[in-house]
């Protein structure tokens, strides 16, 4: 057994992982490694990167640059040109992240749930009633996205982005273990929601990226005066964008989870698979008819 499967056997166990990433200051954790990740400084830039590949394996074939800075430099490295190829079609729902595919299929009413025996309601997690209705019944993929992982979220489809709503809160991990313990966690978290509807439709898309313990810091591109999610305040804001499809739309500052909702008349893809890895582009729903 290497030294890399010891160290990862020890910290997957169940309870010391949840004791690890959960039963410590979340919010001053996230503060301090936050900081740590922005300085660019030798002395504390090559040591957090050299964990942060020795722990996390990021596969950096297609990385634009594999010189980084800083941590925050590899984790939100962008690709080569062409390193994701987005579905052509215009029926295709593309994943808009390279993820872990957590649970998904159809909303129960307003009720869904993160993993078998942990439900949740779509009014927990958003905050506006009209938007919850327009989602009532329809369909929901949870997308996670590992610390190694390409850090950046794209547009699925050719998108008119209608408004986002930022909603500040706690800093639980988003991992498999997590889920399995603490109950809405989705919807104690940070997160960002956004609107969205497919161009040339009626059918409304959301989108709803979820910050998680350690660098809980969402960006949003498309926002021209606040790429940071949180700087946009509690206020929903109106917005009029178009995004093209595999069009960049933001990214998280450390691995986390994007929930994508869509309604009842679009199908999922067949192939989506719970724990199965899935890039950016793949298809994840269709539209009917």
């Amino acid at each position: 057994m290497t030294l890399r499967s010891l160290a990862m056997r020890i910290l997957l166990q169940e309870d010391l992982n949840f004791l690890l990433t959960n039963r410590l200051p979340r919010r001053l954790a996230t503060h301090a490694v936050g900081r740590i990740a922005r300085v660019e400084h030798p002395l504390v830039a090559r040591p957090a990167l050299a964990a942060w590949r020795f722990f996390a394996r990021p596969d950096l074939s297609d990385a634009s640059t594999t010189c980084f800075a800083s941590l925050r430099d590899g984790f939100t490295r962008s690709l080569r040109p062409g390193a994701r190829a987005f579905d052509p079609d215009p029926a295709v729902i593309a994943n808009p992240c390279d993820a872990i595919v957590g649970a998904h299929g159809r909303i129960d009413g307003d009720a869904l749930y993160q993993v078998k025996g942990f439900p949740y309601r779509l009014g927990d997690l958003i905050p506006d009633p009209a938007l919850v209705d327009r989602f009532r019944d329809g369909r929901f993929v949870t997308l996670r996205l590992t610390a190694g992982m390409y850090h950046r979220f794209h547009a699925p489809s050719d998108l008119r982005v209608e408004g986002v709503t930022y909603l500040a809160g706690d800093c639980w991990n988003v991992n498999p273990i997590a889920l399995k313990r603490v109950e809405r966690l989705f919807c104690r978290n940070e997160r960002a929601v956004i609107e969205a509807r497919i161009a040339g439709t009626d059918l409304p898309l959301l989108l709803v990226p979820v910050a998680a313990i350690l660098v809980a810091s969402i960006r949003l591109g498309f926002v021209d005066t606040a790429p940071m999610a949180r700087a946009l305040g509690a206020e929903r804001r109106a917005l009029d964008v178009a995004v093209a499809k595999g069009e960049e739309m933001g990214w998280f500052e450390h691995g986390s989870t994007i929930i994508c909702f869509v309604p009842g008349n679009v199908a999922l893809a067949e192939g989506l698979r719970e724990g199965a890895a899935i890039r950016a582009g793949e298809p994840i729903a269709r539209m009917l008819g």
